[in-house]
């Protein structure tokens, strides 16, 4: 298998994780990681463009082959989730524009994936984080996080790609 430089993204509203991994059939090994932060005395718009920048200088400093990001959970405060959403759609759109194909996962099969069990908590991704990837360093929990969805989509790429091919074929 060729090695594909996956873009891995927890987005949110103050901080949007970002995590960079090469996968090369099973073999993972890191690149990068951070947060953008986007600064909360501004506007709503103004918050939205900094995301956008952000990532996407990520994505020009780092050339990823693909991206992958987390879906939301459901929040009880309905203008939270509304924030929350802005900022994913943000997320989905910037590799979208760069030529990026983008998968989505749950937070529970990243979990899952990553650390065995679905409704693990961040400090247990934290250390799953440090014992797959020995290199990163992951001083946030959002960046962990980014990882940890990277992770994911390399271990489930091969799979979707198999459905896709799948499903072309019936059409």
């Amino acid at each position: 298998m060729n090695p594909i430089r996956i873009l891995g993204l927890d987005p949110g509203l103050r901080k949007t994780g970002w995590g960079i991994v090469v996968s090369e059939g099973t073999k993972l090994a890191f690149v990068a990681c951070g947060v953008i932060e986007s600064d909360g005395k501004c506007a709503l718009a103004e918050r939205l463009r900094q995301l956008h920048d952000g990532i996407a200088a990520v994505i020009a400093a780092h050339a990823p082959g693909e991206a992958a990001v987390e879906e939301t959970f459901v929040n009880r405060d309905p203008q939270s989730a509304l924030k929350l959403g802005q900022a994913r759609g943000v997320a989905l759109l910037v590799p979208a524009l760069a030529g990026l194909e983008v998968a989505e996962y749950a937070a529970n099969l990243v979990k899952k994936t990553v650390v065995g069990v679905g409704h693990a908590d961040k400090k247990q991704v934290q250390a799953m984080i440090r014992v797959l990837l020995p290199k990163a360093e992951t001083r946030s929990a959002d960046a962990a996080d980014a990882l940890a969805v990277a992770i994911c989509h390399a271990q489930h790429r091969g799979a979707r790609q198999l459905l896709a091919q799948h499903q072309l074929r019936k059409a």
